[in-house]
């Protein structure tokens, strides 16, 4: 049973209304915020009402048990912005995690593959038997060639890609639209998915139809096809995903010359902060560069 009250329940009412936030973002923030209720009930108290102390001491449980600093630090988001709402809406005066500081995060890299692996990838997306092969190859040319999130991948319509226009419109994140480039590669693989359905099927609305209760691939369909691909193409299952190809995508432009702010648009990032990740990448490969060439180093 959900340790919510109604005041957490206006808030996730809030994210889907509001902020047209995903249903895995509202999945997330009620797991988060269900787990704080369960301890502000071992306190005594409402989610709504804990003070710094309940919260810091439902911060410090998470790393006596061992969560991961990345999972307190997203705890914490989540609890900031619950409580900026009870204040906004004038059920609180005070906002409980104005003082706190999350814990120290590690700097990590995204996990890019090599543009090598990207080649030997969609070789093994190709080796896949019959039309899982070719549905393979589609789904690791948009991913790749785009940069479009699994989320947006399978929500394209079964009209996305219309001749002779290279740009697609995708809805993001708070359901803000960028228009997405898709090369001739990508666009003849997707294409050639759909001249492959079963005859007498009833025309879909999806570019990737499927009998999933959404109509649509699901995400979790695109992951296991992209492991076979992986599989076959003798990589390492583990280092393959949509998000992968997505920092793929995003690192080979930047190595390639491509600047922060076209990254920014490609990906759909509201705040170009978020982008400057990858400028981690490009640092570790002039770092290398130099290493490895200079007469001195």
């Amino acid at each position: 049973m959900a340790s919510w009250d109604r005041h957490t329940e206006s808030f996730l009412e809030m994210l889907a209304a509001e902020r047209g936030a995903a249903r895995n973002t509202i999945s997330a923030y009620a797991a988060d915020l269900e787990d704080f209720g369960v301890h502000c009930r071992q306190q005594g108290v409402a989610p709504a009402e804990a003070d710094v102390e309940v919260v810091r001491s439902y911060l410090q449980g998470l790393s006596a048990a061992g969560l991961a600093a990345r999972t307190g630090a997203r705890r914490l988001s989540a609890l900031r912005q619950y409580f900026r709402f009870l204040a906004r809406e004038g059920i609180r005066a005070d906002d409980p995690t104005d003082l706190l500081q999350g814990p120290r995060l590690p700097a990590s890299l995204p996990k890019a593959l090599s543009e090598a692996d990207v080649t030997a990838l969609l070789e093994g997306a190709a080796g896949l038997p019959g039309a899982r092969g070719h549905l393979a190859v589609a789904l690791v040319e948009l991913l790749y060639s785009s940069g479009l999130r699994v989320s947006e991948l399978i929500a394209l319509p079964a009209n996305a890609l219309r001749p002779g226009q290279p740009l697609v419109a995708v809805t993001g994140k708070g359901n803000k639209e960028r228009l997405v480039p898709i090369s001739a590669r990508a666009r003849e693989a997707a294409l050639a998915t759909m001249k492959e359905l079963p005859k007498g099927a009833k025309p879909s609305r999806w570019l990737f139809p499927s009998r999933a209760a959404g109509g649509h691939i699901t995400r979790q369909n695109v992951g296991l096809i992209l492991k076979d691909a992986a599989k076959a193409a003798g990589l390492d299952e583990d280092r393959v995903s949509p998000h992968v190809l997505r920092h793929s995508f995003a690192s080979h432009l930047l190595g390639h010359g491509a600047d922060l702010r076209s990254l920014q648009i490609l990906l759909g990032h509201a705040d170009i902060a978020t982008t400057q990740i990858y400028t981690k990448v490009l640092e570790e490969r002039l770092k290398r560069l130099v290493e490895e060439h200079h007469p001195l180093a």
